[in-house]
């Protein structure tokens, strides 16, 4: 196998395992702990399923790992493209990266605190849980801003579809309005939802090209083009 081909696998199996990980804790664990406006319902999901919790964090710190190995793998991928967009994709993966692992902590503390017998736990593991929540979205602003020179890089590289990397561009951009959309306009819901929209699109479509294809054959014997017209 061609290493450029090789890069790109292994890129695109360690953003899945990022989705994977991320799908199964943020949106499947956490919603059946974690009772928004509801500490009483928050401690008692905790402590009767803390198990479920841990397993939570064990999930979170899985999205840190793969968050990494990714950003590593996407500098590799692309650095003879620009090196500049590449090293951007590295250092942005790795700030959220850190916000997650910051979020981890904090659902370790909750865990711990929903078995003290001392002092107010309910509302302290609600306390956890909500501010572990504000980091994934204020988090989100560097998961944007990664997308933003990895749509840069496949349009410079044209190893992969044009339209692709249009779509990343637009999905970070969209990922970082979500943040701010989200704190100017309480209940925004499907506005802010619909931001992120282009985002995953670009996150399955990217990841499935890597893993499938790899990156197109005219890649392996031609040099990386300055975002000139491919076709698709």
């Amino acid at each position: 196998m061609h290493p450029l081909i090789r890069t790109a696998r292994a890129t695109g199996l360690f953003y899945l395992s990022l989705a994977i990980a991320g799908a199964l804790g943020f949106l499947t664990v956490r919603p059946r702990i974690f009772a928004a406006g509801d500490p009483d319902a928050t401690l008692a999901h905790l402590v009767g399923n803390e198990s479920l919790a841990r397993v939570g964090i064990a999930l979170e710190l899985l999205v840190v790992l793969a968050q990494t190995f990714t950003a590593v793998w996407f500098y590799r991928l692309f650095r003879a493209v620009d090196a500049t967009a590449a090293g951007s994709i590295a250092v942005f993966g790795m700030v959220n990266a850190v916000a997650i692992l910051g979020s981890a902590a904090l659902l370790a503390t909750a865990v711990e605190v929903a078995g003290d017998p001392f002092g107010d736990a309910a509302s302290t593991v609600q306390l956890l849980y909500l501010v572990s929540g504000h980091l994934w979205t204020v988090g989100g602003i560097f998961f944007g801003l990664w997308l933003i020179p990895m749509g840069w890089c496949v349009l410079r590289s044209g190893w992969l579809p044009r339209v692709l990397g249009w779509t990343l561009v637009a999905g970070g951009v969209g990922y970082v309005l979500n943040a701010f959309v989200t704190y100017l306009v309480p209940g925004s819901g499907i506005l802010a939802d619909l931001l992120v929209v282009p985002a995953t699109v670009g996150e399955f479509w990217i990841l499935g090209y890597l893993i499938i294809r790899g990156v197109r054959r005219s890649a392996l014997t031609e040099p990386a083009r300055s975002a000139a017209p491919t076709p698709a």
